[in-house]
């Protein structure tokens, strides 16, 4: 036994189910053997009480009681029918159970071994197995009646248990032949089953794979990226714990379809393979996600997908700063380059001796960058946005453009409360009109406004302005038409959308001589229930319309859109 247990898998179960086919069909043979015994038992018993009541009917045998020495034609008349029959024995007794015939002559005379009394006395046949002087045997007795109906007598034919056991014999071979074909094919099936099993286990043994289990189980659950296994009708079957945290999922939702979650369509997109590719950015709930969509095949067979999950936000969080870092250092690299200009014009003008006209080179300098700086402060009150426009104009004149703040902005003090998402929106609105100049010079032209629902921002370029087409798409994280870069790119807008929905708000986009980004930014703690927002991550628009137009929007009377701002509206230029 412990040589079994310490024996293969493969050889474990070729023993044990050899073992259950042995002891199946041994038990069935034992079951048919008794059965079979049973019957055959019953099958003589019949035929020896027809015997009996055949020579019970006999007229002979009734004559014969009536004469003086009703033995000496009892015997014969038994012993032919013994003889015709097949029968071991045939006994005739009287009513006192002395018998009349019988097999052996000496037992003529004497008393039956067995007791025949409830014939005699119910005048009914009588079947069973008894033990006489011959041995045991399968026996049955029949009353004879005299003219008058009244019971004289006796018959009882009876037939050795050996002959019935020598029957059963001559079955036993096909019996035993039929077991042994079964035992082979059962043992064929089971090295055949245990051979698959190995096979399907790749030669493993019970214990290695529960190793493999734990060790699987442990590294799952243990590293930090998420790992999400689908089968080819793009159900769950594998969660890790980190994929768990990063999509909001539960254990429970193994087994399900990516259809009955709450994943946004882009979500669905690329776990379906929509949308294929290597390293999709997906923005999930407040997470940028990186995700790789690779198949799985066993035995050269794909049986399903694993999606790995990288949480990239606090990476592009540090991107978007070392971004505003590179851009407040560009504009004060222009700064110090406009600067080191003007401080080699005084030096100059001194050394020739002009020193009037220095001072009053310096003095205009100075006028022009204070009246830009003022004139900014002067219409957004807010420090944050109004220092975030500063840099932008700085880096506009570093690369060539003009950003104009349009005389309709206006910013009170204290009406942002928590200037981040402002600063969020405008920055990116901003920084991807300065891309959509391409480097090549134009105008930006910003207008910010605090009104009774929120800040309005709208942000417009003289650049080639957005194909139709693509006016919902440039909303969608992942998506941009600049070349590839480094980094996680298309998640400005994205991001601009999340901030305004959050708070309840929208953005939109419309072509007027180049692209016009206007959003509203509702002030105040974030008013989107989560449910709101899972609609908003599942791709739906609940801000927009077909035509951009968001059902709040308006400025004028009904079904009048707010007009884009006026290219020559109080241009206001970064000094050079």
């Amino acid at each position: 036994m412990r040589r079994l247990l310490n024996a293969s898998l493969g050889t474990q179960l070729f023993v044990l189910q050899t073992v259950i086919v042995f002891l199946a069909v041994g038990g069935t043979a034992g079951v048919w053997m008794e059965h079979t015994r049973v019957l055959l038992d019953r099958q003589y018993q019949q035929r020896a009480l027809a015997i009996a009541e055949s020579v019970a009917g006999l007229p002979q045998v009734r004559e014969a009681f009536g004469g003086p020495r009703p033995e000496l034609s009892l015997q014969p008349i038994a012993l032919g029918v013994q003889a015709a029959t097949g029968a071991d024995y045939v006994v005739i007794a009287n009513r006192d159970q002395i018998r009349y015939a019988h097999p052996n002559a000496a037992l003529i005379g004497k008393r039956l071994s067995t007791d025949g009394s409830e014939v005699m006395t119910n005048g009914r046949h009588w079947t069973g197995v008894q033990t006489g002087t011959l041995g045991r045997s399968v026996r049955g007795k029949a009353p004879i009646f005299d003219a008058s109906g009244q019971v004289i007598g006796l018959a009882s034919v009876g037939i050795l248990e050996g002959t019935v056991a020598d029957q059963l014999g001559e079955a036993l071979p096909p019996l035993l032949w039929t077991v042994l074909a079964v035992l082979v094919a059962g043992s064929a099936a089971a090295a055949l089953i245990a051979r698959r099993v190995r096979r399907q286990t790749f030669g493993l043994e019970p214990a290695e794979i529960a190793a493999l289990l734990e060790q699987r189980e442990g590294v799952l659950h243990g590293v930090k990226e998420g790992v999400l296994a689908l089968d080819l009708q793009g159900r769950v079957t594998l969660v890790n714990d980190a994929a768990r945290d990063l999509l909001g999922l539960s254990q429970h939702d193994v087994g399900r379809s990516l259809r009955e979650m709450p994943l946004s369509d882009r979500m669905r997109d690329v776990l379906d393979g929509v949308d294929p590719g290597d390293d999709r950015v997906v923005l999930h709930r407040d997470r940028v996600l990186v995700l790789n969509r690779t198949p799985v095949a066993v035995r050269e067979r794909q049986s399903g997908w694993v999606v790995t999950l990288r949480d990239r936000t606090e990476l592009v969080r540090l991107a978007r700063e070392l971004d505003q870092a590179s851009t407040t250092t560009g504009a004060l690299r222009a700064q110090a380059h406009e600067f080191a200009n003007r401080m080699h014009t005084v030096v100059g003008l001194l050394e020739l001796g002009e020193h009037e006209t220095a001072v009053s080179y310096i003095t205009q300098t100075t006028e022009a960058y204070s009246r830009h700086a003022s004139g900014i402060r002067e219409k957004v009150a807010d420090p944050t946005l109004a220092a975030l426009l500063l840099a932008k104009s700085a880096e506009a004149a570093e690369r060539g453009a003009t950003l104009v703040l349009s005389d309709d902005s206006r910013v009170e003090a204290g009406m942002l409360g928590d200037p981040h998402d402002a600063v969020l929106v405008v920055g990116n609105l901003v920084a991807n009109a300065l891309d959509a100049l391409q480097e090549t010079g134009g105008t930006v032209e910003v207008s910010v406004r605090t009104e009774a629902d929120g800040l309005r921002v709208r942000v417009g370029d003289s650049g080639p302005g957005i194909t139709p087409g693509l006016v919902h798409e440039v909303f969608r994280e992942g998506f941009t038409t600049k070349a590839a870069h480094a980094g996680p790119r298309g998640l400005g807008l994205a991001l601009t959308r999340q901030a305004c929905a959050r708070r309840g708000g929208w953005v939109r986009v419309h072509n007027a001589g180049g692209a016009v980004f206007t959003a509203l930014l509702p002030t105040g703690e974030p008013s989107v229930p989560p449910a709101g927002e899972a609609a908003l991550l599942a791709g739906e628009e609940p801000s927009f319309s077909p035509n951009g137009q968001p059902p709040s929007s308006r400025t004028g009377g009904p079904g009048e859109p707010e007009p884009p701002p006026a290219r020559g509206s109080a241009e206001r230029k970064v000094p050079r």
